[in-house]
């Protein structure tokens, strides 16, 4: 895998991300400390603030509500540390961990799907879309099916199938070189074969087996602990600077391998990072949550049209998708109350539309 990824020079996908680069100034306040510096772009830094504070909002609300209201006041207090005694059981051990555990895969799905699709140059490049995540989803299937795992070892099969998917997809586009659309249809290809082994075992499981698979493959945010929280924030304290470090070299692969070469980019091994990160980071969202669907695919190109960058907006992408994954779970726990919808059905009501969209505007410009 430290062969390069190729694309034509005049890759039309871009245009399909945000604006031409040349079109859009430099901005930011460059800060230097030493031989290290870096830029801010103040912009960026606005629409992660206003991201975060909705975030806080919609969280707040989706804590309040339920089949025991709680008025935002006393969900305030009870964070504060002034619970009363059913605030304090409704709102810290059943509401907030499920609350912190969307935002958390969220966070994580919207900086791979950022990732990869910078690094394809192509919106379709979304791990969701291009069988990562049916990968990680076969191997946790495999897991509970096969081996009646524990939480724990499910998380561990998920991780397993993701980065075994990612290596197949890669090895099965080789011909001399990657090249960006023939990676987005073999890892197309890849997932319905991958979605087909799913039904296929979940055919041949105990009928238990299958409850349990079943409701795991839709994305559910349901009966989420601290210890979840624990497991995915931790995860996403390694991982989430690895990707925000690897952005430089992300904006440099954007010129071109050979522009990025000369700029002093092991183009090789900086790819090959850029893909295990970001197969972990769609991992470890399935191995909490299940397959949330399309959180990973708009998060990136919703991320680029508000900071209006042609880069790849790691950080604004990963507040996109904590916005929309707890949008999605409040929306799919009142939206039919007192019936919970699996908030993974929710997230495929809101990507189905975009990804037909982006898919026919695709077909009319001659990239499919």
């Amino acid at each position: 895998m430290t062969d390069t990824l190729t694309s034509t020079p005049n890759d039309a996908s871009r245009s399909d991300l945000v604006e031409r680069p040349e079109q859009l100034p430099i901005r930011g306040t460059v800060i230097r400390a030493g031989s290290f510096s870096v830029r801010l772009d103040t912009r960026a830094v606005w629409v992660c603030c206003v991201l975060g504070a909705l975030t806080v909002v919609i969280g707040l609300w989706s804590i309040s509500v339920g089949d025991f209201p709680i008025p935002i006041s006393e969900v305030v207090a009870t964070l504060l540390g002034n619970p009363t005694d059913d605030s304090e059981f409704i709102v810290g051990t059943l509401r907030l961990p499920r609350v912190l555990v969307g935002a958390g895969v969220g966070a994580a799905f919207g900086m791979s799907g950022a990732i990869f699709q910078s690094l394809v140059r192509n919106p379709l490049g979304s791990p969701d879309i291009i069988g990562f995540t049916a990968g990680a989803s076969l191997g946790a299937v495999t897991t509970i099916v096969v081996l009646d795992a524990s939480a724990f070892g499910v998380s561990v099969g998920a991780v397993l199938g993701g980065l075994i998917s990612a290596l197949a997809v890669y090895l099965l586009a080789w011909k001399r070189g990657v090249q960006a659309y023939r990676l987005v249809l073999v890892g197309i290809g890849a997932g319905f074969a991958i979605s087909a082994a799913i039904d296929y075992m979940i055919t041949r499981a105990e009928i238990y087996d299958v409850q349990r698979a079943t409701v795991w493959l839709t994305g559910s945010l349901n009966g989420r602990s601290w210890d979840d929280v624990r497991i995915v924030f931790l995860a996403l304290l390694v991982l989430g600077p690895l990707a925000i470090l690897m952005q430089r070299n992300l904006d440099r692969l954007d010129l071109g391998d050979d522009t990025a070469a000369g700029l002093g980019v092991d183009v090789g091994r900086a790819k090959l990072s850029l893909v295990l990160v970001g197969v972990l980071l769609a991992a470890l969202g399935v191995a909490a949550a299940g397959p949330i669907a399309f959180v990973a695919f708009v998060a990136g190109p919703i991320a680029r049209r508000l900071v209006s960058s042609p880069r790849a907006c790691i950080v604004p992408a990963a507040f996109v998708g904590a916005l929309v994954t707890v949008v999605a779970d409040l929306a799919a726990r009142r939206v039919l109350a007192p019936t919970e919808l699996p908030v993974g059905i929710m997230t495929a009501l809101i990507g189905a539309p975009y990804l037909l969209w982006l898919l026919s505007r695709q077909a009319r410009t001659g990239l499919l």
